[in-house]
């Protein structure tokens, strides 16, 4: 029998989760995740045949409800999750349309009632009906961010995007962007935090989040949260940090950098699920001696959920 996971003194918030269906993720997304698991194991001498890896892949997006990550989050002690929905539309096919896809993640929040919040995803080259989508998603299935791709190829700061930075100033929407490299096919020249600098100067009453940027481009991303008052960072993907001490010793620089009460955490999962289980990810969280040790109980309880939690309407 597993024993339970301790309880929290207080609620735990992943602000960084996508939903892992293959009806949110384009094939050619995961074609290029298996490949990398391809590569990564016949280099280091373990070859497997690509389509055993392909099979097995393709077998972590049939989550389509949610009720397996809702158990995961159960057996991790995760309280809250926060689904982000990039809008991949110009770079990839997806399976479904924008308005289908935000009602199946509107169908996965009135199924799990309050264990989701999510961040639609917008594109500068939308048009007239990209914001309008967006007013909607707010209205009619109360989504509570904005979340942006700009590997897909813009700048946060785009100015096409204004639109709708002015309907997050109004509804006291935060904006999620993607830094750092993601699948293999994308433009990585936009994925510099700095690039949103223009937006946070120009949209002081938005509040934009760097996703990642406590993993990668740290030094950028510490630099903005430090001096730019709407600029935050989370930690999404933390298990995949490239640092030769591990994961652990990253995260530990990271809370010593004096941005704590501007850091989410956030698991960057189902990212991970082949190496990793979501309750693992979470013990070093959990141990009095793991990697918030050295974080006062007032930024612990920020970093696990207080700020996500404000950011989105709740309370600290």
């Amino acid at each position: 029998m597993t024993a339970e996971p301790p309880e929290p003194a207080y609620p735990t918030v992943d602000a960084h989760v996508n939903l892992a269906s293959d009806l949110a993720v384009p094939a050619r997304f995961i074609d290029e995740q298996a490949r990398n698991v391809h590569r990564r194991l016949a280099g280091s001498g373990a070859p497997v045949a690509y389509e055993t890896i392909r099979t097995r892949v393709a077998g972590l997006y049939q989550d389509h409800d949610a009720d397996r990550l809702v158990a995961e989050m159960d057996g991790a002690g995760v309280a809250r999750t926060m689904l982000v929905i990039p809008d991949f539309s110009h770079v990839a096919a997806c399976a479904l349309d924008r308005p289908a896809l935000a009602a199946l993640h509107d169908e996965v929040r009135r199924r799990h009632p309050g264990r989701f919040g999510v961040y639609w995803g917008v594109d500068p080259r939308a048009g007239e009906q990209g914001p309008v989508l967006l007013e909607h998603c707010v209205e009619t299935y109360g989504f509570e961010g904005v979340k942006l791709y700009p590997l897909a190829g813009y700048s946060p700061s785009d100015r096409r995007l204004y639109p709708y930075y002015e309907i997050c100033a109004a509804r006291g929407l935060p904006v999620l962007t993607h830094t750092g490299p993601a699948y293999q096919s994308l433009d990585y020249s936009y994925g510099s935090p700095l690039l949103v600098d223009n937006a946070a100067r120009d949209f002081p009453g938005v509040n934009f989040v760097l996703g990642h940027g406590g993993v990668r481009n740290v030094e950028e991303a510490a630099f903005l949260c430090r001096h730019r008052p709407n600029v935050y960072l989370d930690i999404a993907g933390y298990a995949g940090a490239l640092d030769a001490q591990g994961a652990g010793h990253h995260l530990a620089a990271l809370f010593r950098r004096g941005v704590n009460h501007k850091i989410l955490f956030g698991t960057d999962w189902s990212a991970h699920r082949l190496t990793h289980t979501l309750a693992g990810l979470l013990s070093a969280f959990r141990d009095s001696a793991g990697v918030l040790a050295g974080v006062k109980p007032a930024h612990r309880r920020l970093i696990m959920g207080g700020t996500a939690l404000a950011l989105t309407g709740g309370t600290r």
